[in-house]
C-alpha cells in the first residue's frame, strides 16, 4: 500500500531524512521506532504532505504522491495523528470527531468511533480541552477514524500517559489492526509498539538502520540495548 523510497527531507540546511526506504503493506501495523530526533515524525509528515521532501519518492496504492498536498492525500485515505494529539479545546469532542469528516468523502460515525472509544461517551457534549490526556489521546485517534483511512499514520500516541493509559492505548490500537486498518505507529515506547506490531524499523539521524519482523527486533541485541533498557 505504501513504499517510500530514497527520501530525503530537511529543515533549512539541516538534514532530516536521509534516504529513507519503507514500505507498508495492506492490512499490516508497522513500527517505527528510534531516540528522538532521528526523524521518525518528519517521516510521517512527509508521508502525509505536511513535510516536503527534497528527494526520493512516496507511492501510496501505486500512485506517485509527487506534487499532491496534504489535503489531497486525505483525500486518498492517508490521515495522520499527530504528536502531542492537537485536539480543538473550545469545542465539543462530537464537534471534534465531525471535523475528521472534512476533507474526505469517506466518513465514519460517531457511534462507531465511540463504541471503540467508550471513555468518550458520557463526554460527547463536552469540550475537548476539558479531558484528561488519555480522554484527548482517544479522541484524537477517533478523529481520525472518522475520517475512514485507508492508512492510519499514528504519531507518539502514548506521549505523556501514564502506563495503565498507555496499555490501554495500545490494546486500542491492536484491536484497530485486528479489523484491518492499515497502521503505521511511531512510539518512543519501542517495546509496546514492537509488541504489537508485524514489522518494524528502526532509525538512526534520519536513516533506517535495522528492519524485520517486529518479534525478530524485539530480540535483537542492540535494540533491546538502545531502546528496550536491556543490559548484557
Amino acid at each position: 500500500m505504501l513504499e517510500v523510497t530514497r527520501l530525503h527531507s530537511r529543515y533549512g540546511r539541516i538534514p532530516a531524512l536521509r534516504g529513507v526506504d519503507l514500505k507498508v503493506a495492506a492490512g499490516e501495523l508497522v513500527a517505527l521506532v528510534g531516540a528522538n530526533g532521528a526523524g521518525k515524525t518528519t517521516l510521517l509528515r512527509a508521508i502525509s504532505g505536511v513535510q516536503p521532501s527534497s528527494e526520493g519518492q512516496v507511492h501510496f496504492d501505486g500512485q506517485d504522491l509527487a506534487g499532491r498536498h496534504a489535503r489531497q492525500r486525505v483525500q486518498l485515505g492517508i490521515v495522520q495523528v499527530p504528536e502531542g494529539r492537537q485536539v480543538f479545546g473550545p469545542m465539543t469532542v462530537e464537534d471534534n470527531l465531525l471535523l475528521g469528516t472534512f476533507a474526505r468523502g469517506a466518513r465514519g460515525t460517531i457511534d462507531g468511533v465511540l463504541a471503540l472509544f467508550p471513555d468518550l461517551i458520557a463526554k460527547r457534549r463536552e469540550l475537548a480541552g476539558n479531558l484528561s490526556g488519555g480522554q484527548q489521546q482517544m479522541l484524537a485517534i477517533g478523529r481520525a477514524l472518522m475520517a475512514r483511512p485507508r492508512l492510519l499514520l499514528l504519531d507518539e500516541p502514548s506521549m505523556g500517559l501514564a502506563p495503565r493509559l498507555v496499555a490501554d492505548i495500545f490494546t486500542r490500537i491492536a484491536a484497530l489492526k485486528a479489523v484491518g486498518t492499515t497502521i503505521l505507529l511511531v512510539d518512543q515506547n519501542a517495546r509496546a509498539a514492537l509488541g504489537i506490531a508485524d514489522r518494524g524499523y528502526v532509525m538512526e539521524t534520519g536513516r533506517i538502520v535495522l528492519a524485520g519482523p517486529a518479534r525478530e527486533l524485539l530480540h535483537d541485541p542492540e535494540v533491546q540495548r538502545a531502546y528496550l533498557g536491556v543490559h548484557a
